[in-house]
């Protein structure tokens, strides 16, 4: 393991939303990391999630193959997920299922894969009733809180057509924690950056979440970030760090195997999948022009995905 990092803690309940906006700035300035504190979303609703999660990546296989992931949503198996940075051939050493909101024109055109309710009779709704209450609660006012960071209205995101509480995805994940026998440092991810806005994660407290700050410098060093009990590690995706023209940036991250299984659940806060991303006039000038061209979300989705999903099949 790493030397353990001591990342910021952001009270959203703070009535000062400029003081806390300008704590989010610097912590996504040094980190692109920070935990997020009395955020809202009761502790008992985080850990039925991850229970409920654990009942479903119990199930046989052959039964959770039934939900495989159909294009963005759905079952991952064992090393579905493989990106360049992989240290086997084989992938990373984990199980994902993916979901997001089933209603209105996105619900649709991604339909979600659900277990059967005699298998399991609470999980559509423990689910469910999970993504509503953090967008409600968390996603809006979070955005917001970011867009002041930026010296931008709160409502930015918003105006632009990028938040849409309805185009977040979340994403269980179970790792098997293995150790190599060889000896060698196991990944259950691989060194990566998320693809979208903002990520919020919950995790049942299991060691392994790892950043590394200057994902440029060679030879990497990675820093351990502990789970604090009823918190979300919040960490900036890749859209953002194009939004921002790099201020903010998406630091790479990954998960190593310490023996133990291990159960987490992120929240991935992404643009609406027509919003055009494209280089904020507050963070450009005339000698640091826009690093990065317009990209429509979908199609930035498509090619991430393509490169790193093995079942992706691009139908969306």
């Amino acid at each position: 393991m790493g030397t353990a990092l001591k990342l910021p803690i952001i009270d959203l309940s703070s009535p000062e939303k400029l003081s806390t906006s300008r704590l989010i700035r610097q912590a996504c300035l040094d980190h692109g990391f920070f935990y997020l504190t009395n955020h809202g979303v009761p502790e008992e609703m985080m850990e039925g999630v991850l229970m409920e999660s654990k009942k479903l990546f119990s199930l046989p296989l052959d039964e959770k193959m039934v939900m495989a992931r159909r294009g963005s949503r759905g079952y991952s198996p064992l090393y579905d997920e493989k990106h360049e940075s992989s240290a086997t051939s084989k992938g990373d050493s984990k199980e994902m299922f993916t979901f997001g909101s089933s209603e209105g024109v996105l619900g649709q055109l991604y339909p979600n894969e659900w277990p059967l309710e005699e298998l399991l009779p609470l999980w559509r709704q423990t689910m469910e009733c999970y993504y509503k209450t953090v967008m409600d609660i968390v996603g809006k006012k979070l955005l917001g809180l970011v867009a002041l960071a930026l010296n931008l209205e709160e409502n930015f995101f918003e105006k632009v057509g990028a938040f849409n509480d309805q185009a977040a995805v979340v994403r269980l994940l179970r790792y098997p924690g293995e150790l190599n026998s060889s000896g060698e440092e196991t990944c259950g991810a691989s060194a990566h950056s998320d693809f979208g806005m903002i990520t919020l994660l919950a995790t049942d407290g299991v060691a392994g979440l790892q950043v590394c700050r200057n994902k440029d410098k060679e030879p990497k060093v990675w820093e351990d970030v502990a789970g604090i009990k009823g918190t979300f590690v919040v960490n900036i995706g890749d859209l953002m760090e194009r939004w921002t023209n790099g201020l903010f940036r998406s630091t790479m991250h990954r998960v190593v195997s310490v023996g133990k299984e291990r159960y987490s659940v992120a929240v991935f806060v992404d643009p609406d999948p027509n919003c055009v991303v494209e280089c904020l006039e507050s963070c450009c000038s005339e000698t640091s022009p826009p690093r990065f061209p317009p990209v429509r979300a979908r199609d930035y989705f498509h090619e991430r995905f393509s490169q790193t999903l093995a079942s992706y099949s691009g139908s969306d």
